[in-house]
């Protein structure tokens, strides 16, 4: 497989580590939070969603007790707090595809909000289904073999042994793909033999790339990312720029 960007997953999660590391928290705590509800346990043997989301917190190096306040959160009859999920799809500069997932608890702002960002900084908002068909939903693990611990051929094999679709290997980071289905399950079975993620979700993988090559075109699709990651009620951020 290939176009996927393999090190924007690196940058987005060391990123985590400096003065966005709080932010980042949150927004996966608030994740926590409403996968315990809406999956109706806490367990995360008992809840895949919820699975799904402390295996993205651990690989962000989200505190122990962080996930487990989360947890409790979502499970506290005390909590009156109402998000829900709205995915937002246009375009930036030269036609470059772009998703946002969002959680939140006030629809208008979220709305209001978006369209001011791809107004100024893109080519406006799009209908839903504009651009999500040139994606693919994927388990997407990041291995980042700096120290070079890990033989390549290695972690090939146990990829596919825990049940992996897919895998990559760029310079120093290994890609591991897998069905969004088998998500959960592999990430389980490749932490048990010992690895550690640097970035683990579930994420839309597009198909191909748009380059950019105009200064101002570079400009404003930074500024776009940029400040649709700062949102406070954005999840996540997917595009096709070929950075």
């Amino acid at each position: 497989m290939s176009g996927h960007s393999k090190w924007h997953n690196i940058q987005k999660t060391k990123g985590a580590q400096d003065a966005k590391r709080a932010q980042a928290f949150t927004k996966i705590a608030r994740e926590i939070i409403v996968a315990v509800k809406e999956g109706g346990s806490g367990d995360p043997n008992n809840n895949s969603r919820l699975a799904t989301v402390v295996v993205k917190a651990k690989a962000a190096n989200m505190p122990n007790d962080n996930i487990k306040r989360a947890i409790e959160k979502g499970l506290g009859s005390g909590d009156t707090s109402s998000y829900e999920s709205i995915t937002y799809e246009g375009y930036g500069p030269n036609g470059v595809a772009v998703i946002v997932e969002t959680m939140t608890d006030n629809r208008n702002r979220t709305a209001s909000e978006m369209r001011h960002y791809f107004d100024k900084y893109g080519k406006g908002l799009g209908a839903s289904g504009c651009v999500a068909w040139s994606f693919d939903e994927k388990g997407v693990i990041v291995i980042d073999n700096e120290e070079e611990e890990y033989e390549e051929d290695a972690v090939m094999m146990d990829a596919l042994d825990c049940g992996a679709a897919d895998f990559e290997a760029e310079e120093t980071v290994f890609t591991i793909y897998t069905d969004p289905a088998d998500f959960n399950a592999v990430s389980a079975a490749l932490t048990e033999k010992g690895y550690t993620f640097v970035s683990a979700q579930v994420e839309q993988v597009p198909q191909n790339y748009v380059e950019l090559s105009n200064e101002d075109d570079i400009k404003n699709m930074q500024k776009l990312v940029d400040m649709l990651e700062d949102n406070d009620d954005v999840q996540n951020v997917w595009h096709n720029w070929d950075e």
